[in-house]
């Protein structure tokens, strides 16, 4: 197709290739939703067992309507994630789509990303406000299913990772909580992250911060009920005023980059630790530049941190703005800027950069 008018040549087959993406793309964004119902309904987790259901049968066991739950299955099928058998007209979720869609603690679980996708449409309006005006918007001006999809989006990988690989990776570390050490877990959101700490390492103390009231108090809930209230305890705090010092291990999972003023935050992580303290920093894996980070964990991450995390430092004082991709080197500026003299890459998956400071 030439080029009239000053406008640029169409190449017909680049412009065919990128609406056969839009088309996939449209798909699984339509299928957020679906998803979201799914696990709200139960209807994943009564496919678990792997045996050939009807839509008549999935709505008896699910209390749900027929006519809705066929349409339900119908778009599954179509998008992969249950299979169809045409000759007995039944449905059926394969082992490896129950793993990550019914199977809440497998490290394969997904339905709370999409939960949090979900709230970030939602959430729409209010960010692009912020893109016209340069304000903020704060993690608590979103929508409720972000801190829960958060929470279930994050928790598999930590209980994949965090008592496994994360912690034998730090200095000393492991050491130092088994025989029994004090840990704050700042920007602890719900707390999953502090409870599965808290239940492998019993010698030890943990104490959970963050600035959103209504996580904390979901977190001292979910310790009562894991029944480790007695050694874990959350409080309302920000990363630059959370009380104490004398601290074996500061944590931080996929938050330093949401902060306004994550030098302050160094700073004052610095100040609570013990003189051979430790701070683990588990952030969004990224490469240092943006072109290596153009990828399918690239876009999730970068579309993330454009609906949350730059919107979410914007709102606070400094308004640094790291992003979701800050990268390791950038990370490392930030570090040493608030006094630590050592830093280095522990270990990482491809989602996480798994960091470790000391003074």
């Amino acid at each position: 197709m030439s080029a009239s008018n000053g406008q640029q040549t169409i190449d017909p087959e680049r412009l065919d290739h990128f609406m056969g993406q839009f088309v996939q793309d449209l798909g699984a964004a339509l299928s957020v939703a679906t998803v979201v119902i799914g696990d709200k309904l139960g209807l994943y987790k009564a496919m678990a067992d792997g045996a050939p259901v009807t839509p008549t049968e999935l709505a008896e066991r699910t209390g749900t309507e027929e006519r809705y739950v066929r349409e339900w299955l119908s778009a599954q099928a179509a998008g992969g994630y249950v299979s169809y058998d045409a000759a007995s007209e039944s449905f059926t979720l394969p082992p490896e789509q129950a793993m990550a869609l019914a199977q809440d603690d497998s490290p394969a679980f997904i339905p709370g990303a999409f939960q949090l996708a979900a709230s970030l449409v939602k959430d729409e309006p209010k960010v692009a406000a912020a893109f016209r005006s340069g304000d903020g918007v704060g993690w608590h001006e979103h929508d409720g299913d972000l801190f829960c999809g958060t929470e279930r989006f994050f928790r598999p990988g930590y209980i994949a990772n965090l008592v496994p690989n994360w912690i034998p990776a730090l200095e000393d570390v492991e050491e130092k909580l088994t025989s029994g050490g004090l840990v704050a877990d700042v920007g602890c959101g719900h707390g999953a992250s502090t409870l599965i700490l808290a239940e492998a390492y019993p010698q030890s103390r943990f104490v959970g911060y963050d600035y959103h009231r209504e996580s904390i108090d979901r977190a001292r809930a979910s310790a009562l009920e894991a029944g480790v209230d007695d050694r874990v305890s959350f409080e309302v705090a920000t990363a630059k005023d959370f009380p104490g010092d004398g601290y074996d291990l500061v944590a931080m999972f996929d938050c330093l980059h949401d902060m306004g003023d994550p030098v302050g935050a160094a700073a004052h992580v610095r100040s609570a630790l013990n003189d051979d303290g430790s701070w683990l920093i588990v952030e969004p894996f990224a490469n240092d530049r943006l072109e290596d980070n153009l990828n399918p964990v690239g876009r999730v991450f970068y579309s993330a941190s454009t609906m949350i995390c730059t919107p979410a430092s914007r709102d606070q004082e400094v308004g640094l703005a790291l992003g979701a991709q800050a990268g390791e080197a950038r990370l490392r500026e930030v570090v040493t800027d608030g006094g630590f003299t050592r830093f280095r890459r522990a270990t990482e998956t491809p989602f996480n950069l798994v960091l470790e400071a000391r003074p």
